[in-house]
């Protein structure tokens, strides 16, 4: 039945709803009798007893025609609060919960109990505990005089009367709806149906003790006594009982197989173990999300077949380029150094000229080279003990004259003693001819960049600091990726964004890292950290 309204003609009460407005018909008519008696006995039609009554008949009235026009949560709960209303205002004119009619105050409870939504038996009993101490406080702001003995014990008893009757049939009716919810298996049924839900009990070896709910579509009905395990297809049945036990061993899991009688589908069971050693489950249909997964797995391996190609391309391309120019920069050395007579001011420069593209083209060849063997695990490193300060000393020496050209102060901060580190010595120095490359490319004339080594908590530590343009948050959270790059266009077309990529691929195959800290206009840092230090052999002299 609907929980929304709906006009008067269309309610047909519950056995619950019957009982409350036989209740609440019975309150009105044990008010109307003690009004009469009142009437009878000469008491005056103005005062406190009287409005009293009157405020107790009205939530009764009120609750019987919400009754007949609406079940929704809101109206039911409203019937709640003019209870509470009501009864608080009849305590607090006859002397509050001291008076003859306290035990009105458990009138919203008792309204509550009618109702089936258990969350309305909270607000009930919420309800009757503020009608109790708004008409405490009630009484006492009013100070009125207490009824006379005689109309005190007649108000006393007709509020226990009342109250009694209707907490007798609500909690009657509140325990034969509690035993009707165990025995509602069809309404169980009926709930996991609409969810496409079978809930199965199993014994130890997958024999089905009972069923709720509906078969998963292309599931047979499972019949009590028949395996789970032989309605599953040929080629599922093993994995499903290794399931089983899996659950019996551990306590809990899943298992999905294809049903027998229909092979395209799928079935996911969802199993627990019970106390008793069976086992509880839940099958679903999930063929859609099998197909899903299955179509994200293709593309995976699409995916990942595509970058292995690439990967392979690229390797084979870089080793098939740097054959021929190795031979462009033999030659055109040759020629620049005039080994076999002179040339002209203008093929000299030339030569230079060739020269100088040819070692440009050959480092992007190599980073190619390397950042595809790094994606196809397939760059092995040669580690050696040296001193890494040579290998920061060399890469100084390499870029010195650049720094000079672009007028970009270049310092190395380095220590005295010797920095004996594990490493690869190549690997090391392409880290640092990285980094530094691209601080001199974003420094501008009378900038400085340093380039300080140094041992931090045992590990070997490379930071390059440059007073640059700086990197905005959008670049930074891409750098570091194959291919990214930040700046202009100037600066962009300078390079093919495999530096940094570079730099974190050697630092992380050297069980390291790379940190990167910029902010536009203030500059870039960027460091290093590798676990490479090794124990330095002191001499018995030392």
């Amino acid at each position: 039945m609907s929980q929304a309204d709906t006009t008067a003609a269309d309610i047909v009460l519950t056995r619950d709803e019957s009982a409350a407005v036989g209740w609440q018909g019975a309150w009105m008519g044990a008010i109307l009798i003690a009004a009469v008696a009142l009437t009878a006995a000469g008491l005056p039609g103005r005062g406190a007893v009287p409005a009293a009554l009157v405020a107790g008949a009205v939530p009764a009235l009120w609750a019987m025609v919400v009754s007949l026009a609406s079940r929704s949560f809101i109206s039911q709960a409203s019937v709640i609060v003019v209870w509470a209303f009501g009864v608080e205002i009849s305590c607090a004119l006859t002397g509050g919960v001291a008076g003859p009619l306290a035990a009105w105050c458990l009138a919203p409870l008792v309204a509550s109990l009618f109702m089936p939504r258990p969350r309305l038996l909270v607000l009930g009993g919420a309800a009757s505990l503020a009608a109790a101490t708004v008409s405490a406080l009630g009484a006492a702001s009013l100070n009125l005089s207490p009824p006379p003995a005689a109309l005190a014990s007649g108000l006393g008893l007709l509020s226990l009367t009342t109250i009694g009757a209707g907490l007798a049939a609500g909690l009657a009716l509140l325990a034969q709806r509690v035993r009707r919810e165990p025995a509602g298996a069809g309404g169980q049924d009926r709930l996991l149906a609409d969810q496409g839900l079978l809930l199965v009990d199993l014994s130890g070896t997958g024999a089905i003790e009972a069923t709720y709910g509906r078969a998963p579509q292309g599931l047979a009905p499972l019949r009590t006594g028949s395996s789970l395990i032989d309605c599953a297809a040929p080629a599922d049945r093993q994995p499903l009982t290794a399931s089983l036990e899996e659950v019996l061993a551990v306590g809990e899991g899943e298992a999905g197989f294809a049903p027998a009688d229909a092979p395209d589908r799928w079935v996911m069971a969802h199993l627990r173990r019970r106390p008793d050693g069976a086992l509880t489950g839940i099958l679903r249909d999930a063929t859609e999300e099998r197909m899903r997964q299955r179509d994200l797995e293709r593309a995976r391996d699409l995916a990942e077949a595509q970058s292995a190609g690439k990967s392979r391309f690229l390797a084979n391309m870089s080793h098939e380029l740097r054959t021929p120019l190795n031979a462009i920069m033999g030659f055109s050395d040759i020629m620049r150094q005039r080994l076999f007579g002179p040339l002209s001011d203008r093929y000299g420069e030339y030569a230079e000229l060739v020269h100088e593209s040819g070692s440009h083209l050959l480092e992007l060849i190599n980073d190619i080279l390397d950042m595809s063997k790094i994606e196809a695990e397939r760059y092995e490193l040669s580690p050696e003990r040296f001193d890494a300060r040579e290998a920061v000393n060399a890469v100084l020496r390499l870029m010195r004259g650049q720094a000079d050209r672009a007028g970009v102060q270049l310092r190395g901060v380095l220590p005295p003693q010797p920095m004996m580190v594990d490493a690869d010595r190549r690997a090391l120095k392409q880290i640092a001819l990285n980094l530094l490359s691209n601080a001199l490319k974003f420094t501008l004339k009378d900038g400085a960049v340093t380039v300080t080594a140094r041992e931090a908590d045992g590990a070997f530590e490379l930071v390059v600091a440059d007073t640059g343009t700086g990197i905005s948050e959008e670049d930074m959270a891409r750098l570091g990726n194959p291919y990214e790059q930040a700046g202009g266009m100037e600066q962009r077309s300078a390079g093919t964004g495999l530096g940094l990529a570079l730099v974190r691929a050697f630092a992380r195959l050297h069980g390291g890292d790379m940190e990167m800290a910029s902010r536009l206009g203030e500059g870039t840092t960027v460091t290093v950290r590798l676990p490479v230090m090794a124990a330095v052999e002191k001499t018995a002299g030392e």
